[in-house]
């Protein structure tokens, strides 16, 4: 077995455990899409999926791809982010952290916690609590 196909199968198997652990029976189109988004952290929204899984060849439909992308989402294998309100993304990086969002190319870069500092938050309203901040700081080019 030649390194490329030790590779293959290493993020085949990768996958497959981190499906299982979540709850998700590891279907062929499954993996795929998995094998695609949980390669590196990253941010790519339903549409990029679709384009690069049939330009690998891989017969998938539109619907396959959202319904497996939402399914991952609600068992906390991605994040799901709505930035603008045009499109989702879906993050690989499922750690806490927030986004700077590059407003001309649409771009997400990840922006770690301790870069970010609150000097203080409104009092959540009685019987709640915070559960977490979700922060997206928009970039332009100057001038």
């Amino acid at each position: 077995m030649d390194h490329t196909a030790r590779s293959a199968q290493a993020i085949a198997t990768h996958c497959e455990q981190r499906l299982s652990a979540c709850g998700i029976r590891p279907t062929a189109q499954r993996l795929r899409i998995a094998a695609l988004l949980l390669a590196e952290p990253q941010h790519l929204s339903a549409e990029q999926i679709l384009a690069s899984l049939r330009s690998a060849g891989a017969r998938v439909s539109k619907a396959t791809v959202y319904n497996t992308l939402n399914l991952f989402a609600e068992r906390g294998l991605i994040r799901l982010l709505s930035v603008d309100g045009s499109r989702a993304w879906f993050d690989s990086n499922v750690d806490a952290h927030y986004h700077f969002h590059d407003i001309t190319s649409g771009a997400l870069i990840d922006v770690p916690i301790p870069e970010v500092e609150f000097s203080r938050l409104p009092a959540p309203p009685p019987g709640t609590e915070v559960a977490g901040i979700d922060l997206v700081i928009r970039l332009r080019k100057k001038g």
